[in-house]
């Protein structure tokens, strides 16, 4: 994928995470930037967890696990974000959002359309 691509879809989940806090009372993001660098953080944790843990537990694998593991990390990132504020109920709720936003409109992070392109080889 070209630099642009990764781009792009990081601007895509920016505003995926942007109308999660619109919907989800305990979850806040200050702005554009500050949701573009969440969408950077929560990749790279969800990219390191994955290291660590393996493919099935991932923020991206589907199930319960992948959806507790994906509301950790939205509420770990707001220790690395400014502007960004979630509550453990957030974070399960911004979880459940996210994913029902990413069943209509796939967003992939740079970090995970690599590794299904490498699972695929």
């Amino acid at each position: 994928m070209s630099f642009l691509g990764h781009v792009v879809r990081f601007i895509v989940a920016a505003i995926v995470l942007m109308v999660t806090a619109w919907l989800v009372p305990a979850f806040s993001v200050g702005g554009f930037w500050s949701a573009l660098i969440l969408a950077l953080v929560i990749a790279l944790i969800g990219w390191v967890v994955e290291a660590i843990f393996g493919k099935q537990v991932t923020p991206f694998g589907r199930g319960i696990v992948g959806f507790l593991v994906s509301a950790a990390v939205i509420y770990v990132a707001q220790f690395f974000v400014g502007g960004v504020t979630v509550s453990i109920v957030g974070a399960l709720l911004a979880a459940l959002v996210v994913g029902i936003i990413d069943l209509f409109i796939p967003v992939s992070t740079p970090f995970e359309a690599g590794r299904r392109t490498s699972d695929n080889k």
